[in-house]
């Protein structure tokens, strides 16, 4: 399956397919009781860390686990974007990966990517990792 294998879908005015294709769900809090919602046939789960805010590393943490623990999520792959390291005090892609405590998911195809939205350095390599994997697991 490639991006090309979505469709668009709109939910409370919010477009979840950006101009390359991919699904795309806020991580507002308001919004994060609905993520449930569009479980169902994930591969895979992007989850992008602003890694200048270490103080929502936790509560990130907290909702990431929440979120893999649901079984219609048990077979998702997992993209971490460690987002924002072009800026100063960014942590990097190891201490994020730490705050998270992704070496305990012994059971699920993982990986974490430091990376920056403003240069784009390191999206494409997520990307590429992301659409191998989800393409052997199909």
């Amino acid at each position: 399956m490639g991006f090309e294998d979505l469709r668009p879908w709109t939910w409370r005015g919010v477009q979840a397919l950006d101009s390359r294709g991919r699904a795309r769900i806020s991580g507002q809090t308001s919004i994060r009781p609905y993520w449930r919602c569009y479980y169902s046939n994930t591969a895979a789960v992007v989850f992008v860390i602003d890694s200048t805010d270490t103080e929502r590393l936790e509560t990130a943490a907290g909702e990431l686990r929440a979120m893999l623990d649901e079984e219609e999520l048990r077979d998702a792959a997992l993209l971490v974007f460690a987002n924002k390291q072009d800026q100063p005090g960014a942590k990097g892609a190891g201490e994020i990966s730490e705050s998270l405590r992704l070496a305990e998911l012994k059971d699920r195809n993982w990986s974490i990517m430091a990376c920056s939205a403003i240069d784009g350095s390191g999206v494409s390599e997520g990307m590429d990792w992301l659409v191998q994997t989800v393409g052997e697991n199909s």
